[in-house]
């Protein structure tokens, strides 16, 4: 009987959940194969589920001729973007963008941003690392220029931790939200993370080591006197950060000395939550979901939000009693604000505990981040017009997170695979190369794997297997997807460097020193 979502269940009943390949009695190469690309049991006792017309040929086909027809009446938007909005799913490879679709219902369904018109691949590598992290590549996605694993807005010149070099402004690099304040464009950045983290300190910063985030850890590498401002005090005073009209996520602990808050971290007696609010009498400072959504942003000359000392909160770890607004929230009163100049605005939107999330091995923390940035772009979209603003979406680099196993449509995709290991023992459809939880999935003194379902039990911060141990998961080093919609969306395709989106988005919007739409005419 088909049910009203068009989705048919089908539910077989066995004797036994066990099952073990039969033996191969036929060639090498034909074994080979099987082993590859193997029958999992028909008799597995969970629901399998397919969409409706699966079965059979005109279903497809329709999809194929309705992508083509959609293609084919594509027309380029080759106007000016006012307006332009990228999205950072911090983390966000591939594998975790198609695992999170489950969550959604299916892996059938889109995250709001797969339906943008046009895609294209970037390449992640740093100048010195064939893995990039968080800092660097901000440099490339907002400055257009790579650097060294852990710098921000400084070029591949300095070295991570030189206390020195990066004194050379020579060697620093502006990011697009320069280039539209330059531009009379105003310009902002939203984050799940703290507001000095590295991909939202790419708009505005220019520092040898993301974790100098404070003053306190400035002095801990490079001495009390090394004239080297920390990245908070750059937010609040440095050339961009000073004009930025919207900052909002965490961090409240960088920007007090601990002499005046138990939670502050900086030791200069400064308090620059204090100097902001002081220098205007319109500048807001809201600490609360409560308080984000009642501001009036006609009366408001710059708009703070740090809603938590430290990062914010993972959306499963808040509650009814949580004080902190969604990233959707967030967006949306940032594209309200940001809307009111005429000029137009940038404006960089950062999903940034996907990737935290992964680092700790915790995937469905990391699936369900990735669905709420689904839904602050979604708000994008619905705030916006096409015709005039550019949205961009990508990741900064991807994670060592592996989706396999060969399960059932319709299964949980955080439970085991249909088939169990060589060694009899399950494992399960998500997974990591490496990480922090890989001891409690691995018994060294039996040297034999631990069952993963006696340890993955359905709670929001489960940790899931991980091959290599290590105290962090890492990054991956494949291409990120690009997602592009709005006025020059068609040049984001192809395969190019991360360095490359700054510029295109540039292009669009008649922003930098470079080639734009504008100098072309």
């Amino acid at each position: 009987m088909w049910l009203q979502s068009n989705v048919v269940v089908l539910i077989l009943i066995v004797g036994s959940s066990c099952w073990a390949a039969p033996e191969c009695t036929r060639s090498a190469e034909y074994c080979r194969d099987r082993q590859m690309h193997p029958d999992m049991p028909e008799q597995d006792p969970r629901s399998m589920r397919a969409v409706q017309g699966e079965d059979t040929n005109d279903y497809w086909r329709k999809q194929g001729q309705q992508f083509v027809e959609q293609k084919l009446a594509a027309v380029y938007n080759k106007g000016q973007a006012k307006n332009v909005i990228m999205f950072l799913g911090d983390g966000m490879g591939v594998t975790t963008t198609s695992a999170a679709r489950n969550l959604l219902g299916g892996e059938e369904k889109w995250l709001s941003f797969e339906s943008f018109p046009y895609t294209g691949l970037s390449k992640t590598y740093a100048v010195d690392k064939i893995v990039t992290d968080s800092a660097c590549s901000a440099t490339a996605y907002l400055c257009g220029v790579k650097g060294q694993e852990g710098t921000i807005g400084v070029n591949g010149a300095v070295p991570r931790t030189d206390c020195k070099v990066m004194l050379d402004e020579s060697t620093h690099v502006d990011s697009i939200g320069k280039w539209a304040i330059d531009a009379g464009k105003w310009a902002g950045l939203v984050t799940t993370t703290r507001v000095t983290h590295a991909s939202p300190s790419g708009v505005y910063a220019h520092i040898a080591e993301r974790d100098w985030e404070n003053d306190a850890a400035v002095a801990d590498d490079c001495g009390a006197n090394s004239g080297i401002k920390d990245i908070a005090h750059q937010l609040l005073n440095g050339e961009v950060g000073k004009q930025l009209k919207v900052v909002m996520g965490g961090g409240r602990e960088n920007f007090v000395d601990a002499k005046t808050q138990p939670w502050g971290k900086r030791t200069d007696g400064l308090n620059l939550i204090e100097q902001f609010q002081k220098e205007h009498a319109n500048n807001v400072y809201v600490t609360t979901e409560q308080q984000l959504l009642a501001v009036d942003v006609s009366k408001t000359q710059r708009l703070m939000g740090l809603f938590q000392d430290d990062h914010m909160l993972f959306h499963l770890e808040t509650n009814e009693t949580t004080t902190q607004p969604t990233l959707e929230q967030m967006t949306r009163k940032a594209i309200e604000y940001m809307s009111q100049h005429e000029q137009g605005y940038f404006l960089f939107i950062e999903g940034g505990r996907i990737d935290q999330a992964h680092h700790e091995n915790q995937a469905r923390m990391a699936l369900d981040e990735t669905i709420e940035f689904s839904k602050a772009i979604q708000a994008a979209r619905e705030l916006t017009s096409e015709s005039d603003t550019l949205i961009v979406v990508t990741a900064d680099h991807s994670h060592a997170f592996s989706y396999g196993g060969y399960g059932y449509r319709g299964n949980d995709v955080f439970g085991k695979a249909p088939a169990n290991g060589n060694d009899g023992i399950p494992h399960m459809v998500l997974s990591y190369a490496n990480g922090p939880s890989a001891e409690k999935f691995y018994d060294a003194e039996s040297k034999q794997r631990i069952d993963p379902t006696t340890v993955v039990k359905g709670a929001h911060d489960d940790l899931f297997p991980a091959g290599v141990p290590l105290d962090s998961e890492t990054h991956g080093g494949d291409d990120v997807l690009v997602y592009a919609s709005g006025p020059w969306a068609h040049l984001f395709t192809g395969v190019y460097e991360q360095s490359t989106i700054p510029h295109l988005m540039g292009f669009s919007s008649c922003l930098g020193d470079g080639l734009t739409m504008c100098k072309q005419r």
